[in-house]
């Protein structure tokens, strides 16, 4: 979160021709509830389901560029199915980077913390292991979006022969 996944998917959506899925979008519209409603009152176990079957239904998708969220790393058979169909890419900030982009933003249900900033490098830390088995990660700190997009089409048209 907070590291520009729905603005750059969309933007790498565009220039590729593809269609942009944002999971978090589709988890909120099939539920007919916010992400942070599901974690209050069904907790995190609950949401990483809907999540986890949102994940594998979209990940047989083609031609499609999907947002997910950060969470969905920490299940092998998210990436597995995932990775069946595409590339993963990660993007990283760092933490500072990414509570001024969330500061004032309370529809972050792992950040209704005290300290937030603590919470964010905690659960980078928790995550680092597994966005490291990601097939790029970018740090967005220093890049704006169209930079962003330019680095992930250059590794793109590496790894995606339809991808010019």
């Amino acid at each position: 979160m907070g590291t520009g996944k729905t603005e750059v998917g969309k933007k790498l959506a565009e220039k590729i021709g593809y269609d942009f899925i944002d999971t978090d979008e589709l988890i909120e519209k099939k539920t007919l509830m916010k992400i942070s409603d599901i974690f209050e009152n069904f907790g995190e176990t609950y949401f990483r389901k809907i999540e986890s079957a949102l994940v594998d239904e979209v990940s047989r998708l083609d031609r499609k560029v999907i947002s997910t969220g950060g969470g969905v790393v920490l299940k092998k058979e998210n990436m597995n199915v995932l990775s069946k169909n595409g590339a993963i890419i990660n993007l990283s900030a760092l933490a500072e980077t990414i509570y001024s982009r969330l500061k004032g933003k309370n529809d972050r249900p792992l950040l209704i913390k005290a300290d937030v900033p603590g919470e964010i490098k905690k659960l980078l830390e928790i995550r680092k292991e597994y966005y490291d088995r990601c097939d790029l990660s970018l740090a967005t700190d220093n890049l704006s979006v169209d930079e962003t997009v330019q680095k992930i089409l250059e590794y793109l048209k590496q790894v995606i022969p339809d991808i010019a």
